[in-house]
């Protein structure tokens, strides 16, 4: 199975990213995750749902750890993995 996670760390700060936001975008860019994407006000990552979810609990442990305060997700299923199967969003 294939997921799609997007996520944003909070509290938001407009003149540099708080270190909440860097852990976050780290532990995503660091994972073996396919389409990621990130940005000031949010972030998705796409790939095998075992490496998808893994991030995300390091994603969630690390960030709070950083001082977020509140981190807003959303993983949906997008896809099976295997030959010949699309996308299912």
């Amino acid at each position: 199975m294939r997921l799609r996670v997007e996520f944003t760390t909070e509290p938001f700060d407009l003149d540099e990213a708080p270190a909440h936001a860097v852990v976050a975008r780290d532990v995503i860019t660091g994972a073996e995750l396919d389409a990621v994407d990130v940005g000031p006000f949010g972030n998705t990552a796409e790939g095998d749902a075992d490496q998808v979810l893994g991030a995300v609990t390091a994603l969630l442990r690390e960030s709070l750890q950083a001082g977020a305060t509140r981190v807003s997700l959303q993983v949906n299923v997008i896809g099976e993995t295997g030959q010949g199967e699309g996308d299912a969003t």
